[in-house]
């Protein structure tokens, strides 16, 4: 009887156990999963939220597919005229690349679980291909290129900006950015990492879509596919633009 009970006892309180242990899923989504890009477009806010296990740093990384992209070194010719003189290629690069976390990544994670998820700049660097003659080209050509990303508001990092809530046995999290008009249309993968112990134990993914509607969409498919029609259209355009202004001056005078 004694063990009759014992056993009961058990039983009962083995599935209040799985209930107090067990853990969040972490989740994510994007509030815009598809842009439109019209003739107002000018950007716009991409805002990530979800939920995580408490007590677990978060980091969320907006990245586009890899490809090549190159730079251009500018020289002097002759010692007169600044030409392009030569050019570097960049392979397994993301043309966007946003980067944010609730604490300092080197603070959070180890070296080898930064190399291994490609995250912040030096993880980057370590990541592309480059045909540069050594590695202190590489470094040099690696951070113009940074610094141009971050000049054409393409690639960004921040720290600190998530929010973190929390909830019922979870952390809700949520950040606002902004999407910057110069990101061209395509797929974009949002991936949120949860830390602890200096290691990745959870990801969760959210896709963003960007692409042309309307007018925009059309003048695309004709710029690339039908190369003479759009220059007609070009030039109609700009001399239309044109009469209209000198209509503006000649109703108001002439200029001064």
């Amino acid at each position: 009887m004694k063990f009759f009970v014992c056993f009961q006892a058990l039983f009962i309180s083995v599935p209040f156990f799985f209930v107090n242990t067990a853990s969040a899923k972490l989740t994510a989504k994007a509030n815009h999963d598809r842009i439109t890009v019209d003739f107002f477009y000018h950007g716009s806010t991409v805002s990530v939220k979800g939920v995580s296990d408490p007590n677990k740093d978060l980091i969320i990384k907006i990245t586009s597919d890899e490809g090549q992209q190159a730079l251009r070194e500018k020289g002097k010719l002759g010692g007169l005229l600044w030409m392009n003189v030569g050019e570097l290629k960049i392979d397994h690069v993301p043309n966007i690349y946003f980067l944010h976390s609730t604490k300092d990544i080197e603070d959070i994670l180890s070296r080898d679980e930064i190399n291994k998820h490609v995250i912040g700049y030096p993880a980057l660097k370590n990541h592309v291909a480059m045909n540069a003659s050594d590695e202190a080209e590489k470094d040099k050509w690696f951070n113009e290129f940074i610094k141009y990303k971050e000049f054409s508001k393409l690639y960004g990092t921040t720290t600190g900006q998530i929010s973190l809530t929390e909830g019922k046995g979870t952390q809700n999290y949520y950040i606002l950015t902004q999407w910057p008009y110069q990101a061209p249309p395509g797929n974009y993968t949002v991936t949120v990492y949860a830390v602890k112990d200096r290691k990745v134990v959870e990801t969760a993914t959210s896709n963003v879509v960007v692409e042309q509607v309307g007018v925009v969409k059309e003048l695309a498919n004709i710029a690339k596919n039908n190369a003479a029609e759009y220059g007609f259209i070009s030039i109609f355009a700009a001399l239309s633009a044109g009469f209209g202004v000198a209509m503006i001056f000649r109703k108001n005078g002439g200029a001064h």
